[in-house]
């Protein structure tokens, strides 16, 4: 029986995933394509790795007790602009970006992201 205090899963389920899924997946993806493609893509990929590295480093920052100092409370609160979204999404336009370039190989990847990014915003659609 479902209480008044339980949360939606679906709820759950969209707070972890772009919590804890997303960037690193994303900063994955964007590795692979800095290995595989060639030219402007390769620096659009390095920018969407190094976005999502720097978005995981604050995620993880207060783990490690590295949560005090000026750079990590403006890396949190830029973190928390908009709900959280913009953070997300920002890199994973440039890494769809780097897509539309001559020099990818791997289509896959992009095929991955696409899907990536439907279910993000999907999730985000369902819980707003």
């Amino acid at each position: 029986m479902n209480g008044i205090f339980q949360p939606d899963p679906v709820v759950l389920f969209f707070l972890f995933a772009k919590k804890f899924l997303y960037l690193e997946v994303l900063a994955i993806l964007a590795f692979l394509r800095l290995l595989l493609a060639r030219g402007l893509a390769q620096g659009l990929a390095l920018v969407a790795f190094m976005m999502s590295l720097a978005g995981v480093a604050t995620v993880f920052a207060p783990a490690f007790g590295l949560n005090s100092g000026v750079l990590y409370t403006a890396a949190a609160r830029t973190m928390t602009e908009g709900g959280g979204l913009p953070v997300l999404v920002v890199p994973s336009i440039i890494l769809g970006l780097s897509g539309t370039l001559p020099g990818v190989r791997a289509r896959w990847i992009d095929v991955i992201h696409l899907a990536m990014l439907a279910g993000l915003l999907g999730l985000w659609w369902w819980t707003s």
